[in-house]
């Protein structure tokens, strides 16, 4: 698990004993003892002057490290003042001292880290940085109930934003009253894809190019892509003009998942894994290159992928339900029904008392994947209002609005 390195390092004499525990029970360890000892948010929260700084995993591959660089390209493009923070438990976190300027010594603080570990994360940045500060934890969750592990960091946040209206009904029940949401503010810069057409990514010109891109970091089980190879597989066998491209980020570190998605995809010529890591700007080149983005994904806090691709005009078929039903809809995409199930996850960490997820119906996604594959002028029109909609959703009016909110002084008017 991600935080027996954290812990070992100031109980190293106990690390023996810890690793003898469950996993379960080590993080659940590990949450309680930092959010015993973190500092606690005091309501109503203080405003600031209108500074941002935005903490997270600025440097990794990673959902929220993404996440929180979109956050600094959004504010960077409205013209607010934002400082970039090491803020995580695998990145590491960097210690604020003197270089701060007064503007940013009251500036607000939003932290890309998840409810267990943002305490330990709390304690690394220190109280003095965080006295008098508006602290926002901006949270991911993709299941209708939270587990009571994420408890742990509502005490110390004035208020949560998240990603979209599904993760915040989720989310009340931690912070009543002070969960927000502020989806990523993805078109508030244009997104510039790298000038590279099929054939830099080995891509052939004459097939309908499906992708499934997801990072095996996320959770096999969530990502689900043994469904979206099936589904490839029923609608289109063997034929070499039909090509699905499976981009897997971290596959390195699960090399069982890999090996299932080698199975799943039995040496099936039109079927490709690309492990690569690229560039922000290659990997929405990638995206522009397929004709279809598909995720049969069993739940989604948001769904980067698809909202990226939206923004590029592909044709977009997933699940219709969670995060991304509230942008997928009918006349912009190819959702796809389903029924739900008690959410299983091997790993542990996406299962919650009496959660549920989707099983996307195998039948309809290999409709809508030949109906899509077989007429360009469907692909036209579903990828032009596609982008009109994700123009419109993602401009970061929610992030503003919610910016506003804490920049103001007492009794001022907005």
């Amino acid at each position: 698990m991600e935080t027996d390195e954290v812990v070992s390092r100031p109980f190293h004499p106990l690390h023996s004993l810890w690793r003898l525990l469950p996993a379960e029970r080590r993080r659940q360890g590990f949450a309680a003892l930092t959010a015993r000892l973190a500092p606690k948010a005091t309501l109503p929260g203080p405003f600031s002057d209108g500074h941002v700084i935005v903490g997270g995993e600025i440097g990794r591959e990673s959902g929220l490290g993404e996440a929180a660089r979109i956050m600094l390209r959004a504010y960077g493009a409205y013209g607010i003042p934002a400082t970039p923070l090491r803020a995580g438990l695998l990145e590491g976190t960097d210690r604020p001292g003197s270089g701060f300027d007064s503007g940013e010594e009251r500036a607000a603080l939003v932290l890309f880290v998840n409810s267990p570990f943002l305490p330990a994360v709390l304690l690394r940045l220190g109280r003095r940085f965080l006295r008098n500060r508006r602290i926002i934890g901006y949270w991911h969750w993709e299941l209708p109930t939270v587990p009571p592990l994420w408890r742990a960091g509502a005490a110390c946040v004035h208020e949560v934003w998240t990603s979209s209206r599904f993760s915040a009904q989720s989310l009340e029940g931690l912070a009543p009253g002070r969960v927000r949401v502020v989806p990523h503010a993805l078109a508030a810069n244009p997104i510039r894809p790298a000038m590279m057409d099929r054939a830099a990514f080995g891509l052939p010109d004459d097939a309908v190019v499906v992708l499934v891109s997801f990072s095996l970091a996320s959770s096999f089980e969530r990502k689900n892509p043994l469904a979206a190879i099936r589904a490839f597989r029923a609608a289109f066998g063997d034929r070499p003009d039909r090509l699905l491209l499976l981009k897997v980020v971290h596959g390195g570190k699960y090399p069982e998942d890999m090996e299932r998605l080698r199975m799943a995809a039995g040496g099936a010529a039109n079927i490709r894994l690309e492990e690569r890591l690229f560039p922000v700007e290659e990997s929405y080149a990638l995206i522009r290159c397929a004709d279809i983005v598909l995720s049969l994904h069993r739940s989604e806090g948001f769904g980067l992928v698809p909202a990226e691709a939206m923004l590029l005009e592909r044709t977009v078929i997933a699940t219709d339900w969670s995060a991304t039903a509230e942008f997928l809809t009918p006349d912009c995409s190819l959702p796809v029904p389903f029924r739900l199930i008690p959410a299983r996850d091997p790993r542990g960490v996406f299962e919650a008392a009496g959660a549920v997820w989707a099983d996307a119906d195998l039948h309809a996604a290999v409709t809508a994947l030949r109906r899509a594959a077989e007429d360009v002028t469907l692909r036209q029109r579903l990828g032009a209002r596609a982008a009109e909609v994700a123009r419109e959703r993602f401009s970061g009016a929610e992030l503003m609005a919610a910016t506003r909110a804490f920049s103001m002084a007492p009794g001022s008017v907005p």
